[in-house]
């Protein structure tokens, strides 16, 4: 065995292919697979050949390998170091690794404890807080070990993507049959609806039940999603490993946290994956002494409620579909959502005259593609919390919600103003499925220096608009925009004739009124002969004047809104 007197540890570049390819050789060669790691830290020898090597995804530790020739040069616990050393640099306090059983004396003698296992895979932590700083918090919670002992208590586990009647129905039988119920919202931002959305919404949807305690999730809900794989020899056998860890993990820790003795679960027709789980359910868990109780799904008719079929209507835009499988509770978070896939719509149609689409900045110098999608979702809990106002809400409601919506965007920008106008347009809109009208909101809100400037130009500027319930929306675009929807085009053709009609206040204020009046004349034109041609050249048009039609993106966000929203 050659003598090595010191470790150099090295990053493998792994967006190269050469690098990668001889990474994943490397980790072939011991009976392992490459999975996503956000660095890959490698000791080599003279001749650049792996001795050993370990990666590093957010807080787990994951793929490392010691070359046979290596294993007894102490490799190891220098590289773990390093990873631990990285890891604690990103501001984790604690670091995880899923590892084979046969690992865990290795990982032991390297500070690292054993959370749950299953025949083919442990987990282990290291560090502070961690799995015992989330089990604290649960005991104060659940109140374990004080006046309320006794009780019969149970749980469930629910990802709420999002919370539908069926979540609510299932909470309500599974509260009918404890004392104490605890439903824990699975954490991970694996879901088409972020944690902290789904943590309210099971919070508000479960409002009113008086037995109930909804609790916080943590990282020690095993999902398919964090759950690597790269250690098993079948990757048939991931699903059933990973369901008995996360099984292992609640009974023997999380469980006796809450003094919980039954855990329920709705039935599940449809999902194989989650039908195996409810079997493996009823299979393990009283081993625990933790008894399984499954509830008949709650259906409409004869398809039964699923957060997947909310999922499906939101992506065809229908906010009618989703919101009949939902409580009121959760429709402001389908609004905010539906406002998202707008501007998401908008920003991702290519070809739009001098704006920002997929891989051009159109003629902007200071915005890009990923900026616009940053400003995006820095702007979904507004659209939340202005769905959420109700009828009742005020001047003050709106411009406060307004303010902090334009300080979230310009935080996630550095400064750039992406969204300023769909904050107002789309924000009004949103605010009118709780209320009367758009133009009740706009008629409450002041006349501002530069909404006095457009007057003075005979130009209806962006209040003018919402003041008369954006009129040539209902009566032009969106019929339009309904007219053209399954065709090719249809996005750039609606946003044509917007720009042939609208005052276009981003023009004019950097351009002024007789170049706005050109684009106009020029998109009129193109929405009598469309073509990709002319579409093309009118982006070269607004290109080369440096003209960024934004006001006419905003409107077409707004109107694919209006679409979803089904309000005429």
């Amino acid at each position: 065995m050659e003598k090595y007197g010191y470790v150099d540890i090295q990053e493998m570049p792994l967006g190269s292919q050469f690098f990668r390819r001889k990474t994943e050789d490397f980790l072939a060669a011991n009976d392992l697979r490459l999975e996503g790691v956000d660095l890959y830290l490698t000791v080599q020898d003279s001749e650049g050949q792996i001795l050993a090597g370990g990666g590093l995804q957010k807080d787990i530790i994951k793929c490392v390998a010691v070359s046979q020739k290596a294993r007894s040069g102490g490799f190891a616990a220098p590289l773990v170091s390093e990873l631990i050393a990285r890891g604690m640099r990103a501001g984790y306090k604690s670091l995880k690794v899923f590892t084979k059983p046969g690992n865990e004396s290795i990982f032991e003698s390297l500070g690292f404890r054993t959370l749950a296992r299953a025949p083919k895979a442990i987990l282990m932590e290291n560090g502070q807080g961690g799995l015992e700083e989330y089990l604290d918090y649960l005991r104060s919670v659940s109140g374990v070990g004080g006046e309320q002992e006794g009780q019969r208590r149970g749980a469930i586990v629910m990802n709420a993507n999002p919370f539908t009647l069926g979540h609510r129905y299932l909470v309500g039988q599974a509260a009918l049959k404890v004392d104490r119920l605890f439903v824990i919202v699975v954490a991970e931002d694996a879901s088409v609806f972020p944690y902290s959305e789904r943590l309210k919404m099971v919070q508000e949807g479960c409002a009113g039940l008086a037995n109930v305690t909804v609790c916080e999730g943590s990282a020690y809900q095993i999902s398919r999603a964090t759950f690597p794989t790269y250690f098993l020899k079948e990757l048939s056998d991931a699903s059933s490993t990973q369901m008995l860890l996360d099984l292992d993990l609640f009974a023997g820790k999380i469980a006796p946290a809450l003094g919980v003795s039954v855990r329920f679960a709705g039935s599940e027709p449809g999902d194989a994956l989650t039908a195996e789980y409810n079997a493996l359910m009823a299979k393990v868990l009283p081993g625990y002494s933790i008894e399984f109780r499954e509830i008949p799904r709650m259906a409409t008719g004869a398809s039964p409620i699923s957060a997947s079929a909310v999922r499906q209507a939101l992506e065809e835009g229908s906010l009618r579909t989703a919101a009949s499988l939902t409580p009121a509770s959760t429709h402001p978070y389908l609004i905010a959502h539906l406002a998202c896939r707008a501007l998401n719509m908008e920003l991702d149609a290519p070809l739009k005259p001098g704006l920002v689409c997929p891989g051009v900045n159109g003629a902007h110098d200071d915005m890009d593609y990923g900026l616009m999608v940053k400003s995006i979702a820095a702007l979904r809990p507004y659209f939340a919390k202005v769905a959420s106002l109700g009828p009742m809400c005020s001047r003050e409601d709106l411009v406060s919600l307004g303010k902090e919506a334009e300080e979230a965007m310009l935080s996630a920008t550095g400064g750039v103003n992406t969204h300023q106008g769909a904050i107002f347009s789309l924000g009004l809109m949103a605010a009118f499925m709780s209320s009367s009208s758009i133009s009740h909101f706009a008629l409450t809100l002041p006349d501002t220096p530069r909404t006095l400037q457009w007057q003075a130009l005979g130009v209806k500027g962006p209040l003018a608009l919402a003041r008369e319930g954006y009129k040539a929306l209902f009566t032009d675009w969106l019929p339009h925009y309904r007219s053209v929807k399954k065709e090719e085009y249809a996005l750039q053709k609606t946003l044509v004739r917007i720009m042939s009609s609208l005052d276009d206040t981003c023009i004019i204020r950097r351009k002024g009124l007789e170049v706005a009046k050109q684009i106009k004349q020029e998109a009129e034109a193109l929405c009598k002969n469309f073509s990709a041609e002319g579409l093309s050249q009118l982006d070269k048009t607004c290109c080369s004047l440096g003209v960024s039609p934004g006001g006419a993106a905003d409107m077409l966000a707004l109107t694919a809104f209006a679409d979803s929203l089904e309000i005429v």
